[in-house]
């Protein structure tokens, strides 16, 4: 009776794993057709690897280059057998679509050659994200095609100890930031007293290509931190396809009549005063202006929409243009190398009215920016002007989603913590000969330049 249990039982068990092992071995389809066909999946990644530019790599000898100083196209191609009537047979073709003399050193191209060594294809890369692809073989065509670009939401946040400029790139974010900075607060922050300690935290938009970070995008919410007060500001757009503007935590918008300042990149080099000793004329005498330096050719902005009453040369201000804003308020820009704006004309804030000089008495390259309210000169920088109009009514409740959206990342930022900025404490004495000296020891950042901002 046992033997027969044990025996029924061994039974059992072949046919448990006969029909096991009958399974498994029919999941695998050894049919030529099925091992020889890969799936969609395979064929779509394995046709994307073998891409480059959106062209098929297969049978070409690829290289990529930089275009080096006085390279023309034409040197270029003839290396590749691309004889001189081809290359100007292109370069005219092109001009629709890109001026193959704009071609310029330190750009990227990448040439497809074939087996003897002449070019197929030739693509230009004139920014990290456009290129031109010229089609060599048999008839000559051209077009533009853009890389994919991924945009992340980032953040950074710092304290100033040496400038805006450098805390941005020692905290890992583009220093270009600091341009937006200058243009969301130019109405409300005076950039040209930047204090050691204030300080920031944004979140904003910030692009890559290829997996390479190739700038930031637009700040979407920032808060910056001077002289004790905070100030906040939100990127909102009423509806799409209207432009948008930054506006306060109160939905008042950061925008005002005037701009603190005729130059975006810019130090002071001589202040509104009732007694300074001018450096040509060599005596003491009143300076009703504001002077602000930078390099020859800088542009001059209209700080507000008006109407151009002079624009001419004279001996002591040299080339200068003035503009009447309204009955109260009318500026004058002096020291011009070249004006690009005529009497009668009408312009908008920050449209270009001229370019920083050296003309009339002047000793080096500048702007002075005169100010006139009610007919009297007085002190630009220290002007309060109004904000423009607040968000609408009917915005008003998309306005608040957006500011509750960018008050939660902006608290979600950590503050910057001392260890990582005490390398930059000693950076503020580099900048000793570049501003006039303070009288108050904790201003440290007297101005607003490309490289110090």
């Amino acid at each position: 009776m046992i033997v027969k249990k044990n025996v029924l039982a061994l039974v059992v068990l072949v046919v448990i794993v006969l029909g096991a092992s009958f399974i498994f071995l029919s999941s695998f389809d050894t049919t030529p057709e099925r091992l020889s066909t890969p799936t969609p999946d395979i064929i779509e990644q394995s046709s994307a690897t073998n891409l480059l530019y959106g062209l098929p790599i297969a049978g070409f000898n690829i290289e990529t280059n930089a275009v080096k100083r006085n390279e023309f196209l034409s040197d270029i191609l003839q290396r590749y057998q691309v004889d001189l009537q081809s290359i100007s047979i292109l370069a005219n073709k092109s001009k629709a679509i890109f001026d193959v003399r704009k071609i310029g050193a330190g750009h990227d191209y990448t040439v497809f050659a074939d087996n003897a060594g002449k070019a197929a294809y030739f693509i230009y890369q004139p920014n990290p994200i456009d290129y031109v692809v010229y089609d060599l073989r048999d008839s000559i065509s051209i077009y533009k095609r853009q890389k994919e670009v991924d945009t992340k939401i980032e953040s950074v946040s710092g304290t100033i100890q040496s400038s805006l400029y450098e805390t941005l790139e020692a905290n890992g974010a583009s220093p270009d930031l600091a341009v937006q900075l200058a243009e969301i607060y130019g109405w409300a922050v005076n950039f040209y007293r930047i204090n050691r300690n204030d300080w920031f935290k944004l979140v904003y938009e910030r692009k890559y290509v290829d997996g390479k970070p190739i700038g930031p995008g637009r700040i979407r919410s920032a808060v910056f931190g001077h002289d004790g007060k905070e100030y906040q500001a939100f990127y909102f757009e009423p509806k799409d396809g209207q432009p948008g503007a930054y506006y306060d935590e109160n939905g008042k918008s950061l925008r005002r009549t005037f701009l603190k300042a005729p130059l975006k990149y810019s130090r002071i080099s001589s202040r509104f005063t009732m007694r300074r000793f001018h450096p040509v004329q060599r005596r003491w005498k009143a300076h009703l202006g504001t002077d602000f330096a930078a390099p020859h050719g800088t542009p001059i902005v209209a700080t507000a929409a008006g109407v151009i009453i002079d624009s001419r040369y004279s001996g002591g201000n040299g080339n200068y243009v003035k503009i009447k804003h309204d009955n109260v308020y009318t500026t004058q820009y002096l020291h011009m190398s070249k004006r690009a704006v005529k009497k009668g004309q009408r312009v908008s804030q920050g449209q270009v009215i001229g370019y920083v000089g050296s003309t009339g008495l002047a000793t080096g390259p500048h702007v002075c920016y005169r100010f006139w309210k009610n007919g009297r000169q007085v002190d630009a920088l220290a002007q309060v002007f109004p904000p423009s109009e607040p968000i609408k009514r009917e915005y008003q409740i998309a306005f608040e989603r957006t500011l509750n959206e960018g008050q939660q990342r902006l608290a979600a930022i950590g503050d910057q913590k001392q260890s990582n900025l005490e390398i930059y404490g000693a950076l503020a004495f580099r900048i000793e000969n570049l501003f006039e000296p303070e009288t108050d020891d904790n201003r440290i950042l007297e101005g607003f330049s490309a490289q110090m901002l």
